[in-house]
């Protein structure tokens, strides 16, 4: 399966899944003026990814959002959802979540996923400003 790179622009992240390493990439700002077409592309490639993977090697993912609106949040869970199906069979999913120290509502997001999707392995991380 070829890897997917999507170019960070002012309101939409950087994705960079690299399926070959088995690392998923979500970083910047998430506020895209069409996120249905936006994340689109990103979940129907880590659907195909989850259904055609036979490996039970562990998959890890790096969410760097510092902003990302409602309509971005939902297309995440959607994206999370898929992982966390993956993770419920053989395959370990890491997700390490980063956000600014600071910043509670990326915080409390992490921790919504953490207890929404309990087969994920989450790592929280804090960074400093």
């Amino acid at each position: 399966m070829n890897n997917l790179y999507i170019a960070p622009t002012a309101s939409s992240p950087e994705i960079d899944l690299r399926f070959d390493a088995r690392h998923f990439l979500i970083k910047g700002e998430a506020y895209p003026e069409n996120a249905a077409l936006f994340w689109g592309e990103v979940i129907n490639s880590i659907r195909r990814f989850a259904e055609e993977d036979a490996s039970v090697e562990t998959l890890t993912v790096d969410v760097v959002l510092t902003y990302f609106n409602s309509s971005s949040t939902k297309m995440l869970f959607s994206f999370f959802d898929i992982l966390n199906e993956k993770a419920a069979g053989d395959t370990p999913v890491v997700l390490n979540w980063y956000h600014d120290e600071e910043d509670d509502t990326i915080y409390e997001f992490g921790q919504e996923l953490c207890e929404d999707f309990p087969d994920l392995t989450f790592h929280d991380h804090a960074l400093q400003g």
